[in-house]
C-alpha cells in the first residue's frame, strides 16, 4: 500500500537497502580478498559442452564463493567471486551485462572481470569500462550501481569476475546467505570469519543442514554443491519459505526469544497505553447508547477510523513535508487533541479507548505470511511487528487495525490472517488470528445484456469487490487519476475480450474504508457469438469468457500459495436476439471438493422463452485451506480445470421458422 509515514526518509532507506540486499543476493556477480590473482581454469570447465547441475540450463556457475570477514573493528568486509559457464545463445543475452548495486554505506571496489573465449582467449575487461550510475534518487538517498559488459561473450564461454564490498559500521550477525540463484550452481563455499571472541551458527532454511570447517586466518568454511536454480511459480509461497537461504546468528546477540522482545515493547510501549481523564472522557461519550460489548467495539473503532486524520493514508490531504512538521503523538491523548497521527498512533488510541470501556486490550505482534510462512519455534530477527490491537471479547481475542485504511472491522490485513500472534503482556500468549471467510471477500457480478443476430453482445455491468478482494482493488487504484482509474478497468476487460468496447464507466468508493469497491459500465462485444449456418455458439458465463486456466503446467516444484479464502457470484440475464431460441439448455455439473471448494452454475430461460437466465457461485478456501503441498498439485489442478470447462460452458441457439417463411 502506497502510504505516508512521519518516517517517510528512514522507511526509503530501508526499502533501498532491501532493494540492494536482495539484488546483490540474487543476480550474477561477486571476488576474493583485495590483490588476490585469477584462478587457474580448469581445461575440463572450458571443453564443457552441457551443464552439469540441470540438463536444460542457458549458463551454470561453476562456483560462487562469498568470503566475509566481521574481524575488523568496524567495518564488514565481503569479497565475491563468481565463475560462470555460457551454453546457449540465450546464456550470452542474460550474462552479458551485470550491474552491482549499492547504497547507503556501502561501497563496491576491485571490480574485475575477463572473458575466457571456447580457444582459451582471455579478454581482461578495462577498469575505465566499468561505470557507475545512479539509479534511483529520493530526498538525498542514492541507489547506485557498478555496471559493466564483459567483452566477447559468447556460447561456450566461460565469464568471471569478482569485487569487494565494504559495509560501514555493520557486522555479520542475522546475515542473510543466499544459496539458491537464478541460475544452477555447482559449488558454493562461504567463508565466515566472525568479530572476535564470538562463537557463531549458520541456520539454514528450505535446504539441508550443513557444516562450516575451521581453517587459516580465523576464518570458518562452508561449501554446498549441485544446488538448482530457483525457478519462481505462480501462485506459490513467499520466496523466503521456498528458496534454500541461511542465517548467521552470533551466540548472544541474537538468540533473543519473542518472548524477551514483547516484554521489551511492553515496556517500551507501556505509556502510549495510558488512559487519563481525557481518554476516560472521551470512551464514555463515544459508548453512549451501546448495548453490548461489541456495539461499544464498534462505536469506537469507527470513531478512530473517522475522526483522526491518518497520515499514513495517502488520500490524508497531508504533503511530506506537512508530515515532518507534526508534532510526534507521545500519548494517546496527544493524538485526541490533535487529531492527526500514522495509523500506529490511532491503533494505541484505539487500544486506549477500548481499556477506558472495560476491555482488556493488548498490543499484538504479527508476523507477514506475505513475507514468510512464519513458525513460532524459530526466531528470525524482524519477523514480527507491532501490527493492531487484541481485545479480548469473552474468552476469545478479536483482532483490530483502525490505523489501516480500506480494511474493515473485524477483518486485517490478509498477510496477518491465519497466523500465530505474541500478545503483548507481562506473560505474552500466542494467539492465532482467524482467517476472514470466503463469503466476506466475494467478487459479485450483475449483468443484463442482450445478443443479436450478428454475434453481438451489448448492455450493461456492474461488479462489487468486497473484503480483500476490495483492498486489493482500491490499493491498486489509490493514486490513480479517475481517468487513469477507467483505463485500468478498459485494459483488465479487453485483456481478455479484445474487442469489448466500454462506455458509461462509474468507479465508486475507490478510496471509502468502509464501502465495497464498485465497476459500473455498459460494454458492447462485437462477434461474441460465433454463428454457424442456422444456429449461434456462445458462452454465457461473460465475466469468465477469455480467461485462461488457473494452472497450466502439469508438474510442480513448490507448494500452491492461496493468499486468503474468496467467493465469487454472478447474475446474469441475457436476451436472445429474435427470432432464435435455445438448441440446448444443459448446464454443467456442479465442482465440489468438500467444504474446500464449491462451484454451482444454473442456466435456464423467462416463461417467454425470450431471456437466458444465468446464475453462477463459487467459494474456495473452506476450512481455512489456502496452502496446498506439492503433492495435492495434480487433483488441485484437475479440480480448477473442470471449473474452467464448466465456466467455458457454451450454449447454443438455432434460427426458428417464422410464419412469413
Amino acid at each position: 500500500m502506497k502510504l505516508k509515514s512521519f518516517h517517510s526518509r528512514r522507511w526509503i532507506l530501508f526499502a533501498v537497502v532491501i532493494l540492494v540486499a536482495a539484488s546483490i543476493n540474487v543476480g550474477p556477480s561477486k571476488v576474493l580478498a583485495a590483490g588476490e590473482e585469477w584462478r587457474p581454469v580448469d581445461a575440463a570447465d572450458i571443453a564443457l559442452k552441457t551443464p552439469v547441475v540441470e540438463p536444460n540450463a542457458d549458463a551454470e556457475a561453476i562456483f560462487w564463493d562469498i568470503r566475509i570477514d566481521d574481524g575488523g573493528a568496524y567495518d564488514l568486509v565481503l569479497n565475491h567471486y563468481v565463475r560462470i559457464k555460457i551454453f546457449t545463445e540465450r546464456g550470452r543475452d542474460e550474462h552479458s551485462k551485470v550491474d552491482i548495486p549499492y547504497a547507503g554505506n556501502i561501497k563496491i571496489k576491485d571490480v574485475a572481470a575477463r572473458t575466457i573465449k571456447p580457444d582459451g582467449t582471455i579478454l581482461e575487461l578495462a577498469k575505465e569500462d566499468v561505470i557507475e550510475k545512479v539509479v534511483v534518487k529520493v530526498n538525498g538517498l542514492k541507489l547506485k550501481t557498478k555496471t559493466f559488459a564483459f567483452p566477447g561473450i559468447e556460447p561456450g564461454a566461460i565469464i568471471e569476475y569478482r569485487w569487494k564490498e565494504v559495509v560501514a559500521n555493520s557486522s555479520a550477525n542475522n546475515m542473510r546467505l543466499q544459496f539458491q540463484r537464478d541460475i544452477p550452481v555447482q559449488s558454493i563455499t562461504y567463508r565466515i570469519k566472525p568479530a572476535r571472541d564470538v562463537f557463531f551458527e549458520v541456520r539454514p532454511f528450505n535446504m539441508p543442514k550443513f557444516e562450516f570447517k575451521k581453517e587459516k586466518g580465523g576464518f570458518q568454511t562452508a561449501t554446498v554443491t549441485n544446488m538448482p536454480a530457483f525457478h519462481e511459480e505462480p501462485m506459490m509461497p513467499p520466496e523466503d519459505s521456498v528458496r534454500a537461504w541461511a542465517m548467521v546468528r552470533y551466540s548472544g546477540l541474537s538468540f533473543l526469544s519473542y518472548y524477551i522482545l514483547a516484554g521489551t515493547i511492553y515496556y517500551g510501549l507501556e505509556s502510549f497505553l495510558k488512559v487519563d481523564d481525557q481518554i476516560k472522557k472521551k470512551a464514555a461519550e463515544i459508548t453512549v447508547g451501546a448495548t453490548t460489548p461489541e456495539e461499544k467495539l464498534a462505536k469506537i473503532f469507527e470513531w478512530c477510523r473517522t475522526n483522526i486524520k491518518n497520515t499514513n493514508d495517502i488520500n490524508s490531504g497531508f504533503s511530506d513535508d506537512e508530515i515532518e512538521k507534526l508534532k510526534e503523538n507521545k500519548k494517546p491523548s496527544d493524538t485526541l487533541k490533535r487529531g492527526v497521527g500514522p495509523g500506529i498512533d490511532i491503533n494505541l488510541l484505539f487500544a486506549a479507548l477500548a481499556k477506558a470501556a472495560g476491555f482488556d486490550t493488548r498490543i499484538a505482534l504479527l508476523p507477514d505470511r506475505g513475507k514468510i510462512l512464519f513458525n513460532k519455534n524459530e526466531v528470525v530477527p524482524g519477523a514480527l511487528r507491532p501490527s493492531n490491537i487484541a481485545v479480548k471479547m469473552g474468552e476469545q481475542w478479536q483482532f483490530f487495525d483502525p490505523g489501516l485504511p480500506y480494511v474493515a472491522k473485524g477483518m486485517l490485513r490478509w498477510q496477518e490472517e491465519g497466523v500465530d500472534a505474541l500478545l503483548v503482556a507481562e506473560s505474552p500468549v500466542w494467539v492465532k488470528t482467524p482467517l476472514t471467510p470466503a463469503d466476506r471477500s466475494k467478487e459479485k457480478h450483475v449483468a443484463e445484456l442482450k445478443l443479436d443476430e450478428n454475434g453481438t453482445l451489448e448492455g450493461d455491468v456492474t461488479v462489487e469487490f468486497t473484503g480483500h478482494l476490495a483492498v486489493e482493488r482500491k490499493v491498486f487504484n489509490e493514486d490513480d487519476s479517475p481517468e487513469q482509474r477507467e483505463e485500468n478497468l478498459k485494459e483488465s476487460v479487453k485483456a481478455r475480450l479484445s474487442s469489448a468496447e466500454l462506455t458509461n464507466i462509474v468507479i465508486e468508493n475507490a478510496t471509502d474504508s468502509s464501502k465495497p469497491f464498485v465497476y459500473k459500465y455498459h460494454v458492447r462485444v462485437p462477434e461474441y457469438a460465433q454463428r454457424t449456418g442456422k444456429r449461434l455458439f456462445f458462452q454465457p458465463g461473460y465475466f469468465q469468457k477469455g480467461m485462461n486456466a488457473l494452472f497450466s503446467a502439469g508438474t510442480r516444484s513448490y507448494p500452491v500459495y492461496f493468499h486468503f479464502p474468496w467467493s465469487e457470484e454472478d447474475k446474469i440475464t441475457i436476451t436472445l436476439p429474435k427470432g432464435y431460441a435455445l438448441d440446448n439448455a444443459d448446464r454443467p455439473a456442479p465442482v465440489e471438493a468438500g467444504a474446500v471448494c464449491k462451484h454451482l452454475i444454473d442456466i435456464g430461460v423467462t416463461k417467454d422463452d425470450k431471456t437466458l437466465v444465468y446464475n453462477r457461485t463459487f467459494f474456495f478456501g473452506g476450512n481455512n485451506s489456502v496452502l496446498f503441498a506439492v503433492q495435492t498439485y495434480q487433483p488441485l489442478k484437475q479440480l480448477f480445470d473442470e471449473i474452467h470447462k464448466a465456466d467455458n460452458h457454451m450454449i447454443t441457439l438455432k434460427q426458428i421458422a417464422t410464419a412469413s417463411n
